[in-house]
């Protein structure tokens, strides 16, 4: 491979690709690499300084019990969570059914129109919630929004840091004070509250309305099978967090977060809504909706930074759903609720006040004599957490993994011994939904539709789970080569500790003694990320890409601002920046100012000079992708950093295209100041079919101190930005993929992996270019870890005809139309062997000869392989064939595919029909079959 493209050996090539002045001279201080077997045992030595007690702190995350059928063939399987985001539909069915289905759950249960396909977290809902209603009703003298101090702590402080940069005013009151003014554009409530309490909102979304905002709601899922929900009673919005549907709480994350909201709002609703469409054949198929919604398309007009969605957990949620039904899910409700009463009951005995009538999982306790510190302190000493709520007061919440035993030790731990043994603790099954006012009982049925009623057995739900991976191209099938996403290995042994119970039990806000372990995971890590990325510090707290993006000009702007310097506001950002750059950017209450790009796709330096000079006394940031996003390491990276330094700005650099850089060179070495890292790109925590991701941030000792903070878990400095996740830690649980993987590889193999990236990107070039020109190059011909070629000069055939086709050869498509319309950006990762290069690169030079006999009218131009791909299973076995081509090259293509093959489930889908016919839940598929019936 390095002789075809005209080097020695890798670090030769390394020499001819990388800038001499950023090219790190000496490795990366890691510690030496470890063999797999050692690296496993070296992580469980550090999970097992986890203390896994009996969780009761509740606050948004419970116990669950995972279905052992969904944790090994949905959570452990390669054939879900190696998967990229679905928006090349046709191979993507599977999931996209699967995460329709948890749309559905979502609106079922809650009452609502329309629900999204997942969010990060509970606070991050919220704070979306916040902005749409800010866009919807909100204006500069409309910008109140008041917030019941029932609601989750977690949830009121991100939504606090998430208002401050848009001037909107956040006002934390008693539930029964919050009174709607002329300025108040909406209202949060939490239905049950944070510490219990059931009582209607109905009144007060009711007085809101009358004030002409809007009413949110964050509920919990379990809950909303006994309690009337809050669209029943004309909630606008509805968030909260999917996590107890079968998702480990994993000291904070990854969870999938629920958004649902009016049918007058979807268009403005943040992140992805899986809908449904036709194709080419006219039959059903699945794919998402509304696109143009998105911050790819609208930029710094966009409403919401969100690109990664919590797809991996929404799926285990939709499957935990479907895997009960509508019956056992509400049994399992009642269940805890009749525990719950049975708790309050042993309690009271005891002397203890129960402080509310009303509730449905969790208990206020007011104690007799004891303070609550000393009886938070008893109970750790059993391995029990409770919840100190103040002085005198605490409380507890039950989940589905509560036995008679645990409320036996719970009663215990109250009374006096011998009293505590007389409470009636069995089953659960014989109190009824006593502590849940009548009018507000549910009356309404829930999932009713069939996927929710067939797969109750193991068995059926193993086939449903197969039969739905089936449907999906993921990295077990084929490599994925899109360009800027990095679709990589995700080892096993990186995966293993995911499903460790010292790893994936742990609540997010235990007390640190009891999260030693995780601790020393997230020191290691940071200081890992630190070394590799040449920077002071960093902060894991982000929980996808651009809320790392988001996060860095937080703090870069508390930084200009704890200087004195307000008035920096301008953001510069190059035109062929990730969509993600501009919304972030925006979301920090910063403007947007663009500069151009050259012919050779470098910053125009020109007018980026005029453009800094021009903005110098209110410039705050330049945000720059390294190597620059049209796959090449620009050579003046240096002189542009210091350009921005020398006008007062600072310096952030998207991470998105790390995995040419570690061990190559550093961002804090050539001038950034501040950078976001990929964890589920460079450093292997799988995309799951579009999120989880982490995105933690890298920073210069002088933004150190600004890093974020959090109001639950008190993280040390005065200076933090809020927190911008629910949990300290983000998605905790995962970052032990990272560590493995850095532990594993230590600085000689990251440093090779990447020169082995940039090695099999350069391959591809150069054995596609004299096909599909290549249309960027750096100074001496080579690209960096991806290249785009050009397919601009076909008349007759476009893009998205070859991306169809690619799936005809068993492939994913590289990254269409990105960053320049009409090329592919592909990039191939080091994890891919020459045999994989070359299976894709003869398939690409088959598709130039089959546009090849199209372009010179040697076949017809709308009926060919290319307009028809894909071609699925049944179509090239149908009983008729009228084509003018043959079966076996529709569907035959690579002699190997007669071995195995990869069929499309759908045919070519026809977008703009399902964006005129949005159909988003399985509340509306019969109509919509109706429909296409007719037609």
């Amino acid at each position: 491979m390095l002789s075809s493209i005209g080097h020695a050996d890798l670090e030769a090539m390394n020499t001819a690709t990388v800038p001499e002045p950023i090219r790190l001279k000496e490795s990366i201080q890691l510690p030496s690499p470890l063999h797999e077997h050692e690296v496993i045992h070296t992580l469980k030595e550090a999970a097992d300084r986890n203390k896994v007690y009996r969780s009761y702190i509740g606050m948004g995350y419970y116990g669950c019990i995972v279905p052992p059928v969904i944790q090994r063939k949905l959570l452990e399987n390669p054939g879900w969570y190696t998967q990229y985001t679905p928006y090349q539909a046709e191979i993507a069915q599977g999931r996209l059914e699967c995460l329709f289905n948890f749309q559905t759950m979502i609106c079922d249960l809650t009452g609502m129109d329309i629900a999204n396909a997942s969010l990060l977290d509970e606070g991050t809902a919220a704070a979306e919630a916040m902005t749409l209603a800010f866009n919807s009703k909100g204006s500069t003298e409309r910008n109140l929004i008041l917030v019941s101090d029932a609601c989750h702590p977690q949830t009121i402080s991100v939504l606090r840091t998430r208002a401050k940069p848009l001037n909107i005013d956040v006002r934390v009151e008693a539930s029964a004070s919050l009174t709607p003014t002329e300025k108040t554009f909406a209202i949060l409530l939490q239905y049950p509250a944070t510490d219990g309490q059931v009582i209607s909102p109905e009144s007060q979304i009711q007085s809101i309305h009358e004030a002409g905002a809007l009413a949110v709601v964050a509920t919990d899922l379990l809950a909303m099978t006994l309690l009337k929900p809050p669209g029943e009673m004309n909630a606008d919005i509805v968030v909260g967090s999917a996590q107890r549907f079968g998702v480990p709480m994993g000291y904070g994350g990854p969870h999938a977060a629920f958004f649902a909201t009016r049918d007058a709002y979807k268009r403005k609703m943040p992140g992805r809504i899986v809908g449904a469409s036709r194709d080419s054949r006219g039959r059903p198929a699945y794919r998402l909706a509304l696109q143009t919604r998105e911050q790819h398309i609208r930029r710094e007009k966009a409403t919401s930074n969100i690109c990664t969605a919590q797809a991996l957990l929404a799926n285990m949620a939709a499957m935990y759903a479907i895997y009960h039904g509508p019956k056992q899910l509400k049994q399992i409700a009642l269940y805890v609720h009749q525990m719950t009463q049975k708790l309050a009951a042993g309690i009271a005995q005891q002397g203890h006040t129960i402080e509310h009538t009303h509730y449905f999982d969790t208990l206020r306790v007011r104690l007799q004599t004891e303070n609550a510190d000393s009886m938070l302190t008893r109970a750790q000493e059993q391995g029990i957490n409770l919840r100190r709520l103040d002085r005198q007061t605490i409380g507890i919440s039950l989940d589905e993994t509560v036995t008679a035993s645990d409320i036996q030790d719970l009663c215990t731990l109250f009374g006096n011994g011998e009293d505590a043994k007389k409470v009636e603790t069995d089953d659960g099954t014989s109190t009824g939904t006593n502590a849940i006012p009548e009018d507000l009982e549910r009356t309404s049925d829930f999932l009713t539709n069939e996927v929710f009623q067939k797969y109750h057995s193991e068995t059926e739900m193993l086939r449903y789970l197969r039969r739905l991976e089936s449907r999906d191209l993921s990295l077990t099938t084929s490599m994925i080569p899109l360009g800027s996403c990095t679709m990589k290995l995700n080892a096993t042994i990186e995966m293993l500790a995911i499903s460790w119970p010292e790893i994936a039990e742990l609540h997010p806000f235990v007390p640190l003694d009891q999260a030693q372990g995780y601790q020393q995971i997230f020191s290691d890590l940071e200081q890992w990320l630190a070394d590799i990325t040449g920077f002071h510090s960093v902060s894991l707290q982000p929980n996808a890409g651009a809320q790392g993006e988001y996060a860095g000009l937080l703090v870069i702007r508390k930084y200009l601002e704890n200087k004195g310097e307000h008035q920096r506001n301008i953001c510069i950002i190059p035109q062929s920046a990730h969509g993600t750059n501009p919304a972030s950017a925006v979301m920090a209450g910063m403007e947007v100012v663009g500069v151009k790009c050259d012919d050779q796709g470098n910053i125009d330096v020109a007018d980026l000079k005029s453009k800094v000079e021009q903005h110098s006394e209110k410039l705050a940031a330049l945000m720059i992708t390294y190597p620059s996003t049209h796959g090449v390491f620009e050579e003046g990276v240096e002189a542009i950093c210091q350009l921005i330094h020398d006008h007062g700005g600072q310096v952030y650099l998207d991470g998105a295209n790390m995995n040419a850089q570690v061990g190559v060179c550093r961002p804090g070495d050539y001038g950034a100041d501040v950078c976001h890292l990929n964890l589920h790109k460079t450093f292997c925590i799988p995309h799951g079919g579009g999120g989880p991701g982490v995105g933690p941030i890298a920073v210069a000792s002088h933004l150190t101190p600004f890093l974020p903070g959090h109001s639950v878990v008190p993280l040390a400095g005065e200076d933090r930005i809020g927190p911008i996740a629910a949990a300290p830690w983000g998605s905790a649980s995962i970052v032990t993929i990272s560590w493995v993987y850095i532990r594993a590889m230590g600085s000689a193999g990251l440093k090779k992996a990447t020169q082995v990236a940039i090695l099999n990107a350069n391959y591809i070039a150069k054995r596609l270019d004299a096909f599909f020109p290549v249309l960027y190059k750096g100074k001496n011909g080579m690209v960096a870890h991806e290249c785009i070629i050009d397919l601009r000069q076909f008349k007759k055939v476009t893009v998205e005809d070859v991306a169809k086709r690619l799936m005809d050869y068993g492939f994913h498509a590289p990254t269409v139309s990105w960053p320049v319309a009409g090329t592919m950006m592909i990039e191939p990762t080091e994890s891919e062997s020459q045999a994989e290069l070359d299976r894709f690169c003869d398939a690409m030079i088959r598709i130039h000869a089959e546009i090849q006999a199209i372009e010179e009218g040697k076949v017809d131009a709308k009926n060919n392989l290319l307009k028809n791909a894909p071609h699925t299973a049944d179509t090239v076995a149908s009983d008729t064939w009228d084509r003018p081509y043959s079966r076996v090259e529709a569907g035959f293509p690579i002699e190997s595919q007669r071995e195995h093959k990869f069929w499309p489930r759908v045919g070519r889908i026809d977008n703009v029909y399902g964006d005129r016919n949005p159909v988003c839940s399985c509340a509306g598929m019969e109509e919509f079959m109706d429909q296409l019936q007719a037609e």
